[in-house]
């Protein structure tokens, strides 16, 4: 990120404005006009005491998609970073900071702060009366101490404390390895698909810092937060306007309290949900009542079975993967309403699985619906350049993904999951994927794919939640996503953490999910967890094999210190990866079956306590599992711990 020019020939501006709790001031510095935000009398905010407050650029960006991994590059036609403070005044209800921008042209500018309470401020950076000059592009640039430690930003799986990087806040796919090598280099090398250690699913504007800076974006647009200075963080927005919060408070806890007032809260949740273990499995209804046998007879405490293959599965170049047509396989589990009503009458219910894509399953036997050929005929389907259906390549096979901005898009799939999930007293699901909407890609009433990629996981949670809410269900029926973006926490029911290597390293691994609880939860994602045991193999499925530093599955070893991670987390939930075969599972040997039956039953103690923090989290937006820090702020040491949790 290009930071700009020391400012040598401006004409120095004093002014003072006030407004509520809030005080602005600019001041003469070395003959330079400096700008301070006040919050209390503390200075909370402060322009850069080497560079400059504001940049703009004229910017073409390309953004290149791989199974939902997007490579960003920029090319600069003007650049405008030269700023001059020229007037701060009190507007009616606004305080207005006005300034110029020179370079390629000059441009003028203006910053409106608003009141929205006494700990909340709105700001709102436009160009006015610029009529040859069209900057896309806006760089806000802040003071930052040397010691200065910031947090969250979404979900952030490698690193809690994020200073000393550069962060992008687009909703993609984290990738495969995240810097575990050779492993992330032959994943980008054959798949594009390695990824880093600050690319994420649910990524966030909002953070919080050890100097009770609070901030977060209206926009929706690729941003990029920049903290390689020691003196200052800078933040790129690709829009030709940015509007977001400041937030106040004297703690860290309070600073969630207030800046969840705009990003949301989440409900809590249902009771059934906390009373035992998830088992995440596929394979049908006999195999299913074998192992609810297996896992009563060593006393686990059960909440629900998790049957990904609901709608049946097939092998990829991955594994083992679904048919993404959502209806029931009535092969794998005949009589689903009467199997679904069965388990609810032993107290266990049953969860599902679904996401925003569709296969044209005309190969596939017994299909009721072709749920693709029907959205393909309606035009729901997101379209390509060429006005075609674009189509995006996940493994080994393509899919067609609907245009969440088309009203008539959002009412089908609602009505899909109210015919084959609802109707029959399915109690919750995963909802997945929700981060690969090209940038090229055409929606509906020509609005800009680039502006609604970030949008697009929150508008896939709000359409789960509108469901719920409209079968009369709110309260008992709950889904969880891995995507989202920073007001996903308005309508999603709980997050989990997305697909982890089986290992053990912190670029991806086990401790990703500490750090990934950690950094959302002061994002105000508060109620997450992640797979039991990770998800990722990555073996060659048909090799018998693994290869050497490649090969990566979950051990019995992995799976035992998971288990005991997660009975502190929101959910206890299983997975059995993306290769079942190479995996580890809770039902390989009798003693790791107990071992997981005590860690059921471990969780389903907390149950009550457990109860009071979803309370909690949705009166105050604080997360189930905190850093020490949010109770602890002035302890230095606290502060630099990155893999240790607090339950509440």
């Amino acid at each position: 990120m290009k930071i700009g020019a020391f400012l040598t020939d401006t004409v120095s501006l004093n002014a003072k404005a006030s407004m509520g709790a809030f005080e602005f001031r600019c001041t003469d510095q070395r003959g330079r006009s400096h700008f301070d935000l006040l919050w209390k009398g503390r200075v909370v905010w402060a322009g850069p005491a080497h560079g400059v407050l504001l940049e703009a650029y004229d910017v073409n960006l390309l953004a290149k998609e791989s199974r939902g991994f997007f490579q960003m590059q920029e090319q600069v036609a003007n650049v405008w970073n030269n700023c001059e403070l020229l007037s701060l005044n009190k507007v009616f209800e606004a305080v207005v900071l006005k300034g110029k921008l020179t370079g390629s042209s000059t441009l003028l500018w203006q910053m409106v702060f608003t009141l929205v309470d006494n700990e909340q401020l709105a700001f709102d950076v436009s160009f006015e009366g610029n009529e040859e000059a069209n900057p896309n592009c806006i760089v806000l640039n802040w003071a930052m101490a040397e010691a200065e430690k910031v947090f969250g930003l979404g979900t952030q799986f490698t690193h809690l404390d994020l200073r000393g990087k550069e962060v992008p806040i687009l909703s993609q796919e984290p990738g495969i390895g995240r810097g575990v090598q050779p492993l992330t280099w032959l994943m980008d090398t054959f798949f594009g698909a390695g990824g880093s250690t600050v690319h994420s699913n649910a990524p966030s504007t909002h953070f919080l810092t050890t100097e009770m800076k609070s901030l977060a974006l209206e926009n929706k647009q690729y941003a990029v937060y920049d903290f390689t200075d020691s003196d200052r963080m800078g933040l790129k927005v690709y829009a030709p306007r940015v509007k977001g919060r400041f937030f106040f408070g004297e703690t860290p806890l309070e600073l969630l309290e207030v800046g969840t007032r705009f990003i949301g809260r989440m409900p809590p949740l249902p009771q059934w949900l906390q009373q035992g273990a998830v088992i995440g499995m596929q394979g049908g209804r006999s195999l299913v009542e074998r192992r609810l046998q297996r896992l009563r007879g060593h006393g686990a405490a059960l909440a629900a079975f998790w049957l990904q293959d609901w709608v049946g599965a097939r092998k990829t170049a991955a594994g083992h993967q679904l048919w993404w047509n959502w209806e029931v396989d009535n092969d794998t589990y005949p009589q689903w309403p009467e199997f679904v009503g069965k388990l609810k009458s032993l107290g266990v219910r049953v969860m599902a699985y679904l996401n925003p894509f569709l296969v044209n399953v005309a190969s596939k036997k017994t299909v009721k619906h072709n749920y693709y050929e029907e959205a393909k005929e309606k035009g729901f389907l997101i379209k390509n350049p060429r006005g075609e259906d674009y189509t995006i390549l996940n493994t080994s096979f393509s899919a067609g993904l609907l245009d969440l901005s088309n009203p008539e898009a959002r009412a089908f799939i609602k009505d899909i999951i109210k015919k084959e999930l609802l109707s029959v007293g399915v109690s919750g699901w995963m909802a997945d994927f929700g981060e690969a909407l090209p940038f090229d890609a055409v929606l509906h009433g020509d609005v800009s794919a680039a502006d609604y990629h970030n949008r697009y996981p929150e508008v896939w949670a709000q359409i789960n939640r509108e469901v719920i809410a409209e079968s009369g269900l709110e309260g008992d029926v709950a889904f969880f996503m891995r995507s989202g973006f920073t007001q996903a926490p308005t309508h999603a029911t709980l997050f989990w953490l997305g697909d982890q290597l089986t290992g053990w390293r912190a670029e991806d691994g086990i401790k990703n999910a500490v750090t990934g609880l950690l950094s959302s939860g002061m994002s105000g994602f508060s109620l997450n967890h992640s797979d039991i045991g990770g998800y990722i193999a990555t073996t060659i499925p048909h090799v018998p094999f693994p290869l050497s530093s490649v090969g990566h599955t979950r051990s019995r070893e992995l799976l035992w210190r998971w288990i005991e991670l997660n009975a502190f987390t929101a959910v206890f939930r299983t997975h059995e990866g993306n290769q079942p075969a190479r995996h580890y599972q809770i039902f390989d040997d009798d003693e790791t079956l107990a071992h997981f039956a005590r860690f059921s039953r471990v969780y389903a103690a907390l149950s009550e306590y457990r109860q009071h923090l979803c309370d909690e989290a949705f009166k105050k937006g604080w997360p189930l599992v905190r850093h020490p820090w949010l109770h602890y702020p002035k302890n230095k040491t606290l502060r630099q711990l990155e893999y240790q949790m607090m339950l509440g």
